[in-house]
């Protein structure tokens, strides 16, 4: 979707923090923040491992992962394919391990939350599941951690560096969950819920 003629960057609004309102020329778009930033996170982080440019960052104080034995096995037994992510994990004593290092887009994000929720996804694979798409799955997770949440207030210019952002990024328009990015209303969309048409 082409939408540099079409979306207002002056004309930008967040509604319960949660969804940016951008007046267009022909209606208005709802955008989910969280799904959408998502989305943008997800696909640079892809370009990024495609093209194997993805930057990591060593953490200055590690991140300790307190887990049981069991998880903590599982989560090492997936150490090669973390460090092809540029996630590099250490065993840090009976059931906890230590995150040294991370892409570097991503340092900032949940770090603690993002290797729980993947302890969860390996123990659900099994064998059956293809290395792409075990790298794709650990790209996801650490975009979801990363992104903007819902319930943060953006300035005015970082809703506009979102809206610019989802221009020129293919699929932006979906979340990496396949729901929808945004939603659009047309003017006449509008003036029929209030019985002008």
């Amino acid at each position: 979707r082409d939408w540099s003629s079409d979306v207002c960057s002056s004309d930008l609004a967040q509604l319960h923090d949660t969804y940016i309102v951008s007046q267009t020329r022909n209606g208005v778009m709802l955008i989910d923040q969280h799904a959408a930033h998502e989305r943008l996170v997800y696909e640079k982080l892809k370009r990024d491992q495609e093209k194997k440019t993805l930057a990591r960052q060593m953490l200055l104080i590690p991140v300790i992962v307190e887990l049981d034995a069991l998880a903590a096995d599982r989560l090492l037994s997936h150490q090669k394919l973390l460090e092809e992510m540029g996630v590099t994990i250490e065993t840090f004593g009976p059931g906890a391990i230590s995150v040294t290092e991370v892409p570097a887009s991503l340092a900032e994000g949940d770090i603690e939350g993002a290797i729980r929720d993947l302890i969860d996804s390996f123990e659900e694979w099994g064998t059956g599941a293809t290395l792409d798409a075990r790298l794709d799955h650990v790209l996801k997770t650490f975009a979801c951690h990363h992104s903007v949440r819902a319930g943060r207030r953006l300035r005015a210019e970082e809703m506009d560096a979102l809206l610019r952002e989802m221009e020129a990024t293919p699929n932006s328009g979906q979340c990496n969950h396949g729901r929808p990015t945004y939603v659009e209303l047309k003017l006449a969309d509008l003036e029929r819920l209030f019985g002008r048409s």
